[in-house]
């Protein structure tokens, strides 16, 4: 059995450019015509991800947390391709301007995509 998450998207060709782009994902199926609304199959590590501009798939600023083994290592590939880390005032401990150390055990950063949808990605 596998879970996988559908985020929302408002605009398709936006949210290629970013997870493509960006954050390492590679499209690899989905409709043929990307124009809006449309539906779109992402994949890394061998996970997959849904992004879908149709309404009624999914609501925006969804969270999804992704595990990884290299924390650091990743967050540097994210920002040297691009990854804008302003922070977010309404975030606890700063987590999306970089890495850091949990209580709870967990090194993390967190990622808002182009529609508000939060990607946590997390290292244990």
């Amino acid at each position: 059995m596998a879970l996988i998450p559908t985020l929302r998207c408002r605009n398709m060709w936006t949210s290629l450019a970013f997870y493509t782009g960006v954050l390492d994902f590679e499209r690899v199926d989905g409709d043929d015509e990307l124009d809006d609304p449309s539906f779109s199959v992402l994949a890394r590590d061998g996970d997959h991800l849904f992004l879908s501009s149709h309404r009624g798939d999914g609501v925006f600023g969804t969270v999804v947390a992704v595990t990884t083994n290299d924390i650091d290592e990743l967050f540097r590939r994210f920002r040297a391709r691009g990854l804008h880390t302003p922070g977010n005032p309404d975030a606890p401990q700063h987590v999306h301007e970089g890495p850091i150390d949990q209580t709870w055990g967990t090194r993390e950063f967190y990622v808002e995509d182009p529609d508000g949808n939060t990607l946590r990605f997390t290292q244990g």
